[in-house]
């Protein structure tokens, strides 16, 4: 015998939720340009092609540490580093192992976040118990921190020119400390949920437990991860340039915008500033992108911030 399904209005409710959501976020005009920012960054990430024809990994030592070309013209429009490395093309192809990171990470924990929060919330009992306790001891151990503690056991590791073994090591220490707050937020909305009318419906119309979580009770549960994700991506991507700036990150030869300011320190002392601002600026202005199109989601979302 097929499973009965139970009635449940959460599609058409969420889906007004979110159209709502749009419409007030593209009236904003920071979000705008947040999101101008964003797609020109994930751009610059996954065809660094359309930004710049040179390789960095060519490098002509004679033309070690020039300027920048007044109004950034010239063969190398943001000048090149102390190895002659055109750093135009350097910072648009470290901008790759810097998103991907990020979003690996973020996609990670949240599916850890989503899959042990929904499990508490709705079985509660030793099973949560466990996952609570669990979550209490990793979630007052900041994310930095312990990245720095499990990459210490890496230190002096070799970078590999592929882009995975690359940001692996970096990738699972965040993750390792970053699905606290997914777990929490999914929890308690899990905890909301589950005894509503629709999920008592399905309940006695014979739906399974796996059902009612994943098809009744997680789309309630979407609505506030969605919310705090663009804000932890730029956390992430801030993390990621203290990691390598203190030499446990993504490691040389590779190259991130970490790793580009982790350089750049070494030079900016001596008047070679722009080795350090350039990636700075970008990391700044992705992360203020990250964090407006955050804040601007979470009050969509929430019909009491309107």
């Amino acid at each position: 015998m097929s499973e009965l399904t139970a009635p449940t209005p959460t599609a058409e409710r969420q889906a007004t939720l979110w159209s709502d959501a749009f419409h007030a976020m593209r009236k904003r005009p920071d979000v705008i340009i947040a999101t101008v920012v964003l797609l020109f960054v994930f751009a610059m990430a996954a065809f660094p092609g359309l930004f710049t024809d040179k390789n960095p990994t060519t490098c002509i030592g004679r033309d070690a540490k020039q300027r920048p070309d007044t109004w950034f013209t010239g063969e190398h429009p943001l000048g090149t580093d102390a190895f002659g490395c055109d750093f135009a093309a350097t910072l648009v192809h470290g901008t790759r192992p810097t998103i991907t990171l990020a979003l690996s990470v973020i996609i990670a924990s949240a599916l850890i976040g989503l899959v042990l929060g929904i499990y508490a919330g709705y079985y509660g009992g030793w099973i949560d118990g466990i996952i609570s306790r669990g979550l209490d001891v990793f979630i007052v151990i900041p994310m930095l921190m312990g990245a720095m503690l499990i990459l210490s056991l890496f230190r002096g590791r070799v970078s590999s020119d592929n882009l995975f073994e690359t940001i692996a090591a970096p990738a699972l220490a965040l993750t390792l400390f970053g699905w606290m707050e997914f777990c929490r937020y999914t929890r308690a909305a899990t905890l909301e949920s589950k005894n509503l009318d629709y999920v008592v419906a399905a309940r006695c119309l014979g739906a399974s437990d796996r059902r009612i979580m994943f098809k009744h009770i997680l789309p309630n549960a979407i609505v506030p991860v969605t919310a705090i994700v663009p804000t932890t991506i730029g956390g992430i991507i801030v993390t990621e340039a203290a990691l390598a700036v203190l030499g446990i990150g993504v490691q040389p030869p590779a190259t991130s915008w970490g790793v580009l300011l982790s350089k750049g320190t070494e030079w900016a002392g001596g008047g070679y500033v722009y080795l350090f601002a350039w990636p700075l600026a970008l990391l700044i202005l992705t992360v203020f992108a990250f964090a407006t199109f955050g804040d601007a989601l979470r009050d969509a979302l929430d019909p009491k911030l309107r």
